[in-house]
């Protein structure tokens, strides 16, 4: 297995890659070609066909693993793949494991710390509803933990749900302890919760992209209908309760231009938006900062972060 993160200019491979994008073109003097996306576990790569029609390129389509043989060059500053050959490969050719971006972290010792903050939970409403999803729900444990929190931008990488929630949690449990104005029960109950819409936002790997339900709702309103799920099954819960918990989850990207239905109005609220907040810009620094360690070249304007960047010496 040669993994994109090794490939070289001028280097000729032949291995297997999963078809990510395909995408079909022309060029200025109408020639047919094809765009592809190659991806593995450390990356993407750029792919041309540019005889798509040749004997060398079988049926192949996206989302399929397959085979290439080709020539590494370097094109504006990015590698690339220039394919003579194609086919689409057999299952017992590859490890799909080895195409799934994950998290570098134990994803057991995540979830049984998880579990932990909420063992803390003392409200018996709001501890049914962490036992509903993270202790009786195997489904949706097995989901959580394997399932990215994004498509891109930051933690969208098998595993990266889990870890996202992990953070927003910690950081959490570092504003309790500073102001005791925030209810400890409502707020990590909401952090572990804020996110769970995702499982059903967002397809599994490798195709990782948004569903039907994730593009028509959205994983704010996925998970706040989840929630009432949950709460339906417990006798009795408190009807203002639930509207809290509920708020902070709708609430938890600050602003309704970022996706949020209703601005935080309870400091839980406010505490789990900044919490979430801090830890995705974090997260995509550090996934922008990456490969770039040791290097202290300005990385040009970044729309997200509206400046331009560059790492420090580490």
């Amino acid at each position: 297995m040669r993994y994109i993160n090794t490939l070289c200019e001028g280097e000729t491979i032949r291995n297997i890659y999963l078809c990510k994008g395909k995408r079909s073109a022309e060029t200025r003097n109408g020639k047919p070609y094809d765009n592809l996306i190659l991806q593995d576990k450390t990356g993407t790569l750029d792919g041309k066909v540019w005889d798509p029609n040749s004997s060398g390129i079988a049926d192949y389509e996206e989302m399929d693993f397959i085979e290439v043989y080709g020539e590494v060059i370097s094109y504006n500053n990015a590698l690339q793949l220039n394919i003579k050959q194609i086919r689409r490969a057999y299952e017992d050719e590859y490890n799909p494991a080895d195409y799934m971006p994950s998290t570098e972290k134990d994803p057991e010792a995540m979830y049984q710390e998880l579990l932990s903050y909420g063992r803390q939970v003392k409200n018996p409403y709001l501890r049914k509803i962490i036992e509903y999803y993270f202790e009786n729900d195997p489904d949706f444990i097995k989901k959580f933990k394997n399932h990215s929190a994004a498509k891109t931008v930051h933690h969208g990488f098998a595993g990266g749900l889990l870890e996202h929630t992990l953070s927003v949690v910690k950081f959490c449990e570092y504003m309790v302890g500073a102001y005791p104005i925030l209810n400890r029960d409502l707020l990590y109950t909401a952090a572990m919760c804020h996110d769970i819409g995702k499982i059903k936002e967002l397809s599994p790997f490798p195709a990782n992209d948004y569903t039907d339900d994730g593009q028509l709702l959205g994983h704010i309103v996925i998970g706040v209908e989840m929630i009432s799920d949950a709460i339906r099954t417990i006798p009795d819960f408190p009807e203002v309760l639930a509207s809290e918990l509920k708020h902070c989850v709708i609430a938890h990207h600050g602003e309704l231009e970022y996706g949020s239905p209703k601005k935080p109005a309870l400091a839980e609220a406010m505490a789990l938006n900044f919490a979430d907040c801090t830890d995705a810009k974090m997260q995509t620094l550090t996934e922008i900062f990456k490969d770039k360690q040791g290097s202290r070249e300005w990385l040009g304007y970044n729309r997200l972060f509206e400046t331009n960047l560059r790492r420090t010496e580490m």
